[in-house]
């Protein structure tokens, strides 16, 4: 059998499996009546497409700085533009988002490379800014979430700060401890269990590229210190920066 006829039939297989399982995902929401049941089907299509294109950039840019440099840019700004328009409008939300975030990676980066814990080099750049980039945004959408939906929910006890002249953010400080400890709880339940109930991607992908185990469980619990270090940050900053609550916020889906 050829390359192509293997590389064929591995597609093959490939599209029936995930097929199926977004059918069994599509099936259970309609099912259930959940709200939009095919945004897991089209987020799965949309996934396919932009690896199979971030597959070929990447063949052609995996030794060049700027360019690795340039795709850092991009994913950055995809990711704070995702996670600020899950708060609320882009003029107001895009800015705490974005430098919340900034000061997370770029601080969990520094102490990554400059300790030598991991090489600095192009492809590992690449590997753990993308890492620590995409954990960064999900934990910056849970913490503003969170703490919006708390100020929400609590609402009249802000409003008793503030009538009895507790500074805006005073009468929130309780819900922003709340908000960071609700965001971090995947990414420390993530890391307690590595190992014994999860084998996570970077692991188990250097070990299949030839890495020994003990040299890809090295890289990997650097990438999870990294992981927490920047979230912790992103989720502190970003609550502490909308604290200061004056109006009831609007909840956006």
């Amino acid at each position: 059998m050829t390359a192509g006829a293997d590389l064929v039939g591995t597609l093959g297989h490939t599209l029936l499996g995930v097929g199926l399982l977004v059918a069994v995902v599509t099936v259970l929401l309609v099912v259930t009546r959940a709200d939009a049941p095919w945004s897991p089907a089209l987020a799965i299509v949309r996934g396919a497409a932009q690896l199979a294109a971030i597959s070929l950039v990447l063949t052609g840019i995996i030794q060049s700085p700027l360019l690795i440099a340039a795709a850092l840019a991009v994913m950055f700004s995809v990711a704070v533009w995702t996670a600020a328009r899950r708060l609320g409008p882009l003029r107001q939300t895009a800015w705490p988002v974005g430098a919340s975030m900034a000061a997370g990676i770029l601080l969990a980066g520094a102490v990554v490379f400059v300790t030598g814990a991991i090489e600095l080099s192009p492809r590992y750049a690449l590997a753990v800014g993308g890492i620590v980039i995409g954990n960064a945004m999900t934990i910056a959408t849970i913490s503003g979430r969170r703490f919006r939906e708390l100020v929400d929910d609590q609402w009249d006890e802000v409003e008793g700060w503030l009538a009895l002249g507790a500074p805006p953010r005073q009468s929130t400080a309780r819900l922003v401890r709340r908000a960071v400890s609700a965001a971090l709880v995947p990414t420390v339940d993530q890391t307690r269990t590595t190992g014994l109930v999860t084998l996570p991607g970077a692991f188990v992908g250097a070990v299949f590229g030839g890495v020994s185990p003990l040299e890809a469980g090295r890289f990997q619990i650097v990438v999870l210190a990294a992981i927490m270090a920047a979230g912790a940050t992103t989720a502190v900053a970003l609550t502490r920066w909308l604290a200061p609550v004056r109006t009831r916020p609007v909840m956006h889906g």
